[in-house]
């Protein structure tokens, strides 16, 4: 990553919720295993760190924070919603759908409106949120590997985006799902891919 182009790029942390990241989380159960594998959380601080020195802005992409009832009378619901359905994930007002307490906004940073699908771009204020700060390349961390971080990947690049994945800065339900998004598909479309390591190496101005 050039210096150059820092403060024309965002970092986007997507659903950062205590439901995917903290024990006693509705999702933990099952993001437990690559979270702590990672260190993701430990991680994405060492990330967000290292793009405030950068003057990187930071924003968050957070899901739908749900009550029940939300998804009864959708007409086409995924295997995700169909969960949602039964388990009401990142509920309203709920620890569970607060960012984990390790991860919290600072002043200066943004909040796009809450995602209802997988892309965090897809019926959200993202795309003018970036371009009213003159942002046109995006790094992306965060939950869920082959869902949220592969759909808004893939929407930023069809919006003209540059885009960056941190392939140590994401989970999932297990480890294929990180590595299918790693190794095969963010490889045919994102334009870089770095690890935290490689991203806190890059020059600071």
């Amino acid at each position: 990553m050039d210096a150059s182009t820092y403060s024309k790029t965002a970092l986007i942390l997507v659903d950062p919720f205590n439901d995917f990241l903290s024990e006693g989380g509705k999702l933990y159960p099952l993001t437990k295993e690559t979270v702590e594998g990672i260190s993701l959380v430990e991680n994405l601080k060492k990330l967000v760190a290292a793009a405030r020195e950068r003057k990187i802005q930071i924003i968050y992409a957070p899901h739908h924070n749900t009550s029940e009832g939300d998804y009864l009378n959708w007409r086409f619901l995924s295997p995700s919603h169909m969960g949602s359905k039964n388990v009401v994930l990142f509920e309203r007002e709920s620890w569970g759908a607060q960012f984990h307490p390790e991860l919290q906004p600072e002043i200066g940073d943004l909040i796009a409106q809450n995602h209802w699908t997988g892309s965090g771009f897809a019926n959200t204020d993202l795309d003018f949120l970036l371009r009213m700060h003159n942002i046109d390349h995006i790094i992306l961390a965060g939950m869920r590997a082959n869902t949220c971080i592969d759909s808004t990947a893939r929407y930023g690049v069809e919006l003209g985006y540059h885009v960056t994945l941190i392939k140590d800065g994401i989970a999932a339900f297990n480890w294929e799902e990180i590595r299918v998004t790693v190794e095969i598909t963010f490889p045919n479309y994102g334009h870089a891919m770095l690890s935290i390591e490689e991203f806190i190496n890059t020059p600071k101005s």
